[in-house]
């Protein structure tokens, strides 16, 4: 595993987070993005990326021929990378635990970023790119990127839902093998309404991906509690906010302190208008996801507008112990 007191830099010599886990994991960046996994590509895996090819054979593990090789630390991804920097300069959540612990680093947190649910309509991904949006893959449709750089798996819990269909634990299994690698982040497969259920099935999976390169989310929803998910997050297990709209709208902020005392990653679902974007914004979330710019390429720059307005009271702002207090005891 890699060991960050042997870096030899300090976070001054970067111009953002992601450039220094770019140095970390001795990786190419470009424009301020990270490439992490630039290095350790399987052509054989991601020439198939795009193409309708056969599922690969059923598995009892369901997990990835080369998820051990990041588990057992013969590759370092960039959840790796940024757990080593997070933990050398006490910002991994370890400041939450113990008083003791200085967070010796201000993290701040990137312009809120969307995420269009995918769409094979050329005109809306020509408008996505152009404003810079990513693509959200869900495992439950057709495995394709679309040309996108950046993309995000979602486990497709949510479309089996609305569709009255079981959940396909073989479809994520079969979605994280082939482009798990490379997301920017994947939802860990949840029971829609399933409370603390949800949870404890979520933590399976969790155990289940140990090692994966990328930042692995747990769906929150109705019936969760900010203390059932706190010790399990760091920067390299984040939230996804999902549960009903209204249950989503009146918890946000909270799950953004929460994110803020555990430094790690917070995206809200479903999001399709300017003024839950700004719901977003105001709880320090990272990203958010919608349908709406996927359907409708014209609703695309007034929503983009929302993204580019930052709320400068954000809980993502709030200092270590102004997070605590504001999820002290907190029942939701």
């Amino acid at each position: 595993m890699f060991e960050a007191a042997k870096l030899g830099a300090s976070p001054e010599q970067f111009p953002n987070l992601e450039a220094a886990i770019g140095y970390i994991a001795g990786t190419a960046t470009h424009a301020g993005e990270v490439r992490p996994w630039t290095r350790h590509v399987d052509t054989k895996v991601f020439l198939i990326i795009g193409r309708r090819v056969q599922p690969p054979k059923r598995s009892a593990a369901m997990t990835p021929p080369w998820l051990e090789q990041y588990a057992s630390g013969q590759k370092t991804g960039y959840a790796q990378a940024l757990m080593a920097y997070a933990d050398y300069y006490g910002v991994d959540g370890s400041a939450d635990d113990d008083p003791e612990i200085e967070e010796r680093i201000a993290m701040h947190r990137q312009p809120l970023v969307g995420y269009a649910s995918r769409t094979g309509t050329r005109r809306n991904l020509a408008a996505l790119k152009g404003a810079d949006w990513r693509l959200l893959v869900s495992a439950k449709g057709e495995l394709r990127t679309e040309g996108f750089a950046r993309y995000a798996l979602d486990n497709g819990a949510w479309t089996a839902y609305q569709q009255g269909q079981p959940f396909d634990e073989y479809a994520v299994a079969v979605a994280v093998e082939r482009l798990g690698e490379r997301a920017d982040w994947l939802v860990l497969p949840d029971i829609v309404m399933g409370g603390m259920a949800s949870l404890d099935y979520s933590l399976k999976w969790l155990e289940r991906l140990r090692g994966m390169p990328c930042r692995m989310l747990i769906a929150v929803q109705n019936g969760m509690q900010v203390e059932d998910l706190a010790s399990l997050l760091s920067p390299a297990v984040g939230i996804f906010i999902g549960g009903s709209t209204e249950w989503k709208e009146q918890t946000a902020h909270v799950w953004g302190s929460l994110a803020r005392r555990r430094h790690c990653y917070l995206h809200v679902g479903r999001v399709n208008s300017a003024r839950r974007i700004r719901i977003c914004a105001a709880a320090g979330a990272d990203s958010f996801d919608g349908t709406s710019v996927s359907r409708y390429a014209k609703t695309l720059p007034r929503l983009d507008r929302a993204t580019r307005q930052a709320d400068m009271f954000a809980a993502a702002h709030d200092g270590l112990e102004g997070a605590q207090r504001a999820t002290a005891d907190l029942l939701i």
